[in-house]
């Protein structure tokens, strides 16, 4: 499978090389950044930065970060100046280079559920975990024993799922913990407005590591290449694997040399 999808990638490469315009996005939490307790300290990986600066400088690439966080945290930490494309929350908002942001709001059945939601956590004493979005209410439980984790989502599930049920809201686990998000803003809801505002012969390709960014693999399918970035391999839509921070850096290189750049 790997020799495969190595001979993908270079067939993607060589296809890049020859198109006169590029996409590339990317998540950030796990594949542009290692996992923290410390949100916001999680900075990007050694040479991350430089390597995105020098294929958005080439002017060939629409580089686009999609995060599940708010899109205001994303270029503090990422350190380039002006920064990429942002899509936060699941594609709620949209932050340009320039800094101008839109915001696409909340029905009330969805307010009303994030709210429950949040209530919910409160009455379990879980409030020093939670991280409130714009769009959706995150648990992180990184750091706690696997037997905490288990009894802990088991208390959340008690009370979101009858909250998801009758508000049409999604519960998703991701890696290091579980969240509650409305199913109108996903990785994918943001891959498929892209696909749409491009040529389809544009070469494109999705970096990402955990479950939410499987349905931004979903959407991409038949479409551009899907990378799966992380240390261990699992489960995936993806095309290929990269094991971070070495193969992911080696790939960004790479796009950079074949749209006519050097690093």
């Amino acid at each position: 499978m790997l020799s495969t999808a190595k001979l993908d990638v270079e067939q993607f490469l060589e296809v890049l090389g020859r198109s006169s315009r590029g996409v590339l996005l990317l998540d950030y939490d796990g594949t542009l950044a290692p996992f923290t307790t410390e949100r916001q300290r999680a900075l990007p990986y050694r040479g991350v930065p430089a390597l995105l600066k020098a294929i958005m400088n080439l002017g060939h690439t629409r580089v686009a970060v999609v995060t599940g966080r708010p899109a205001s945290e994303i270029a503090p930490l990422l350190g380039i100046f002006p920064p990429p494309e942002i899509w936060g929350a699941y594609g709620q908002q949209h932050l340009k280079p320039n800094g101008a942001c839109t915001a696409q709001s909340l029905d009330q059945s969805t307010q009303e559920a994030l709210t429950a939601a949040t209530q919910w956590l409160e009455q379990l004493h879980l409030s020093h975990l939670v991280e409130s979005k714009p769009g959706s209410v995150a648990v992180h439980w990184r750091g706690l024993e696997d037997s905490e984790v288990a009894s802990t989502r088991g208390r959340i599930l008690l009370g979101w799922i009858s909250i998801a049920d009758r508000s049409r809201m999604a519960i998703q686990d991701f890696d290091g913990g579980i969240e509650m998000i409305s199913p109108r803003f996903t990785k994918g809801s943001v891959v498929r407005a892209l696909l749409a505002e491009i040529d389809p012969a544009t070469p494109v390709a999705y970096l990402g590591d955990d479950e939410p960014d499987e349905d931004a693999f979903l959407a991409l399918d038949h479409r551009g290449l899907r990378i799966l970035v992380r240390s261990e391999w699992r489960e995936t839509l993806a095309d290929t694997w990269l094991r971070p921070p070495g193969e992911l850096l080696q790939f960004l290189s790479a796009w950079l040399e074949a749209c006519g750049g050097a690093q």
